[in-house]
């Protein structure tokens, strides 16, 4: 598949449409995610992938790296058939975006009640991997409690650490919200900027950013308490199944012992 005919298709490409530059069906597409060969975002209901990430497949230049190893390793310590729908009711309670993220910043669940904003500035490919930055800096932050900082779009965001048998083996992020109402000039010019560089319709960005909430101190401090408690229960279950695994490959060696 050329360059030219990937750039027919634009910045972001459907499960569909990677099925068929892939030539394997829906199922592999599930497996490479899974295994993190595939990189991708759920916009609504529907994944969408980089052309980049597909282009790297197409040329061979998509090798196993320490990366996508660590990624199948906490995803087998994290059952996300549990965490997604726990991360979901802690945003429905929030109402504000969340998120599961390896120690390097990709995604493990989908997004959680996501804003409209941010659903515009994930639609472009720089837009979204400035996103994955992002949550990547928060993965790095020191500091054992959460610290709310600004996005790459200007909004609020912070994380929980979750540590299964002393490692970081992933980060619950929670954002999409101002501290403050913005300034009007401002708000403007940094919408402009984002617009231009993610190459979104300013007016679909101006609107979208009027229905960004703003929080007040004790709002967020409630906010950071429930990140916290649940990125605890991630860690429970994140142990508990660690626990299970290890039971299981012991009773696994045993069996090969010969009587």
């Amino acid at each position: 598949m050329s360059t030219f005919s990937m750039e027919a298709y634009g910045q972001l490409l459907t499960t569909k449409q990677v099925q068929d530059l892939l030539n394997v069906d829906r199922t592999t597409i599930y497996r490479m995610l899974k295994d993190g060969r595939l990189t991708g975002i759920k916009v609504g209901h529907h994944w969408r992938f980089p052309v980049s990430e597909v282009e790297n497949l197409l040329s061979g230049s998509l090798v196993p790296n320490q990366e996508a190893q660590e990624r199948a390793a906490t995803l087998d310590v994290l059952p996300l058939h549990t965490v997604q729908p726990i991360q979901d009711v802690f945003s429905e309670i929030t109402q504000v975006g969340s998120v599961t993220a390896d120690i390097h910043g990709n995604p493990l669940t989908q997004i959680s009640h996501t804003c409209d904003f941010c659903k515009l500035i994930q639609q472009d490919k720089d837009g979204y991997q400035g996103c994955i930055q992002s949550w990547r800096k928060l993965a790095q932050q020191k500091e054992d409690a959460p610290e709310f900082v600004a996005c790459h779009a200007g909004l609020e965001y912070a994380r929980a650490r979750i540590e299964v048998n002393g490692e970081l083996l992933a980060i619950l992020v929670v954002g999409q919200f101002y501290v403050s109402e913005p300034k009007p000039e401002e708000e403007d010019a940094r919408l402009q900027a984002l617009a231009q560089k993610y190459h979104l319709d300013i007016d679909l960005l101006k609107n979208a950013a009027q229905k960004i909430p703003v929080l007040d101190t004790r709002t967020m401090q409630r906010i950071s308490g429930w990140l916290e408690r649940v990125a605890h229960t991630f860690e429970q279950i994140g142990a508990e199944r660690s626990d299970l695994m290890n039971r299981l490959r012991q009773i696994s060696e045993m069996s090969l012992f010969e009587p």
